[in-house]
């Protein structure tokens, strides 16, 4: 597998990338939830062709998650109302080392359930080998829990406290924006602390799917509540990277999420500013092969253009 220091070259267009100063091989990289919780999952996303390898969200003890029917494909996505089932910090703590002999940056996601939480994760983890930390500001999926990333007065306590931690480079996951003034009240928090990247966006919360025959909703948890994700998101995510491009400018950087399912999804999300994406509900369905055909289609997409290097298009969507 292609070293995080090289870069990834197909049909003559160089795919490599940055995020935070940390070198990535390729565009595409695992997002943080589908099959990353074990170890045996995290290195199945080691020797693929993901550019890196992103954790499970952690907390700071293992959970179990919510009851199942939790997840449940559709015809253009997933519904999912998982309850970050994962293993403890602790435990991603120590498989860090092993991580690292695949020779590409670990990505570790935080999800604490307090700003307390969130100092004893991010501390442990800024003492560690890992090359970012996620912090999930966005998990939409636990009974009784506000989503950070709604409360700006919130973000704004957690962002102080998590930033001033160690100098590894801090991103924090949003949960999607629907309103130019969210955008823009973000922005203006993100400004004020050295947050590096963002990772826009997680899950569309509170979705509803009813099985027409049964009467019932199709996930238990929430009383049906849960997650929209894949292809019906993309829309949104497309706009979240775009807006926060346009507020940030080139200072903070953006991987973007939501219903990447070809080279082609992936152009689109260059276009809006994306530096990278990550790719969720197409990994759950197809499994790791996903990351090398994705990047193939892409290099193919840019090629057919006479692109030669992401930079060539990226953030350069034209007014219509």
């Amino acid at each position: 597998m292609t070293s995080a220091t090289q870069s990834t070259i197909i049909n003559g267009v160089n795919l490599s990338t940055e995020v935070a100063g940390v070198p990535l091989a390729s565009y595409v990289l695992n997002a943080s939830g589908p099959r990353c919780t074990s170890a045996e999952e995290l290195k199945i996303v080691g020797e693929s062709h993901s550019a890196a390898i992103m954790t499970k969200s952690c907390t700071i003890l293992p959970r179990e998650g919510n009851p199942e029917p939790r997840y449940q494909n559709l015809n253009l996505g997933s519904i999912q109302s998982m309850g970050l089932p994962n293993l403890g910090y602790k435990a991603y703590l120590e498989m860090i080392p092993t991580l690292k002999q695949h020779g590409k940056p670990v990505i570790v996601s935080v999800s604490g359930f307090s700003i307390e939480d969130n100092i004893e994760m991010v501390s442990a983890f800024q003492q560690s080998d890992v090359d970012l930390i996620e912090v999930n500001f966005s998990c939409p999926n636990i009974p009784g829990k506000a989503q950070v990333a709604y409360d700006f007065e919130q973000t704004e306590q957690a962002l102080k406290a998590i930033t001033a931690l160690g100098d590894k480079p801090i991103g924090i996951k949003l949960a999607p924006y629907f309103d130019m003034s969210h955008f823009i009240a973000m922005a203006d928090i993100l400004k004020q602390y050295p947050v590096k990247f963002i990772t826009c966006i997680n899950s569309i919360g509170n979705t509803l799917v009813i099985d027409p025959e049964t009467e019932q909703p199709i996930i238990k948890p929430k009383g049906g509540f849960g997650g929209l994700c894949g292809e019906y998101i993309k829309p949104v995510g497309l706009a979240n990277v775009r807006a926060f491009r346009e507020l940030l400018g080139d200072d903070v950087q953006i991987m973007g999420v939501g219903g990447i399912n070809t080279g082609v999804d992936a152009f689109e999300y260059l276009l809006a500013g994306a530096d990278a994406v990550q790719v969720a509900t197409c990994f759950e369905k197809q499994g790791a092969a996903c990351f090398e055909r994705i990047e193939t289609e892409l290099a193919q997409f840019m090629a057919k253009k006479g692109y030669t290097s992401l930079e060539d298009a990226k953030g350069k969507l034209k007014p219509l």
